[in-house]
């Protein structure tokens, strides 16, 4: 089991910027890959960036791709996104993800195996 505690979120302007951070406890190699996933009412979630806690290689989306970091901590197995140049299409509600092993797949930022997830926290840009 892995529990994932997220903290940051709110709201911001256009342009404007956000760090969201999270912290897993619990089966570390459950927690090998983690990472940030978001969603909007009426559309499935989509991987926003991914990382993997051991070798660092990350995967993002096409649409954060330069706008997105995410980064970790491994003596506090957290990872934080620093989300810069924040758009209004950025709005939704982002949730942190862990899982054994991270790849991209077809749809971009992808986890296989058991997926943990925490409750989500809402980010809002406004134009």
């Amino acid at each position: 089991q892995v529990q994932l505690v997220e903290s940051g979120g709110g709201s911001v302007q256009a342009g404007g910027s956000l760090r969201l951070s999270c912290a897993a406890s619990g089966n570390t190699y459950s927690s090998s890959c983690m990472g940030w996933f978001r969603q909007t009412p009426g559309k499935e979630r989509e991987g926003v960036a991914i990382i993997s806690m051991g070798t660092g290689v990350a995967y993002y989306a096409d649409s954060v791709k330069g706008r997105f970091t995410i980064s970790r901590d491994n003596t506090k197995n957290t990872v934080y996104l620093q989300m810069n140049n924040l758009k209004p299409e950025d709005t939704a509600i982002y949730y942190c993800a862990a899982a054994p092993v991270c790849y991209s797949g077809s749809y971009g930022p992808s986890l296989a195996g058991n997926n943990y997830w925490g409750r989500g926290t809402q980010v809002t840009v406004s134009s």
